[in-house]
């Protein structure tokens, strides 16, 4: 991976638009030309930072997902903004649509009409075996054609066929977890997990949302 000088990210941060940061700096940037700049901000010791570093995993990831005709961003390339710390970061270009829970918050009654779809989409990553300890309601985009896809996919492992009934269960964990941390327990989780086990029950997929805007 080539070394991004200190003068070019600075460029990127100063002509772009922070999308996500913490008390470390800027996690994702919107550049103006479309692409995203995403910065690997890491507590792993600076040589296993290098070593194994995340830029090169989270490219892994989107091609392993691409193999398996699951929908994700488009890496364009790896970099490292600091080798010696182990900072890495990339450029990608980002998935359209909007992620579940933007839709379930603007409008909650249609949730019902988007739920045996979504729980198909989870069941089809199982599947194939993808484990995404990331499962939430806000890594999952509706795109504009109706389908969905997954964002933020630095956490995720792709197995050799498909997921247990025990990494199941521990992966909805991870969702039910998340849906009592962002205060979203009125969505209808329980009737998500039954439309899971039980997909000859569900009705026909709902026709596409009308969507607009990038998911990040």
């Amino acid at each position: 991976m080539r070394i991004v000088s200190a003068q070019e990210l600075e460029k990127w941060l100063e002509s772009g638009r922070v999308l996500e940061k913490d008390a470390r700096g800027p996690k994702v940037v919107a550049l103006d030309d479309g692409r995203f700049l995403k910065i690997f901000h890491t507590r792993r010791h600076p040589l296993l930072a290098r070593l194994q570093p995340a830029a090169r995993r989270f490219c892994r990831n989107a091609g392993e997902l691409g193999q398996r005709d699951i929908r994700t961003l488009q890496v364009i390339e790896t970099f490292w903004l600091d080798r010696a710390a182990g900072l890495s970061g990339c450029l990608y270009r980002p998935l359209p649509g909007i992620s579940v829970e933007q839709l379930y918050r603007q409008e909650p009654q249609r949730i019902t009409e988007l739920l045996p779809a979504l729980a198909g989409f989870i069941r089809h990553l199982h599947e194939r075996g993808i484990y995404f300890r990331s499962l939430h309601l806000g890594n999952i985009i509706r795109m504009p054609d109706g389908q969905f896809g997954l964002i933020d996919i630095l956490d995720l492992r792709c197995r050799q066929g498909a997921l247990s009934a025990w990494q199941v269960k521990r992966n909805l964990g991870h969702l039910r977890r998340y849906l009592e941390r962002r205060k979203l327990t009125d969505f209808p989780f329980d009737a998500l997990c039954e439309l899971y086990r039980h997909p000859a029950r569900s009705p026909a997929s709902p026709p596409a949302l009308a969507t607009t805007g990038k998911a990040k």
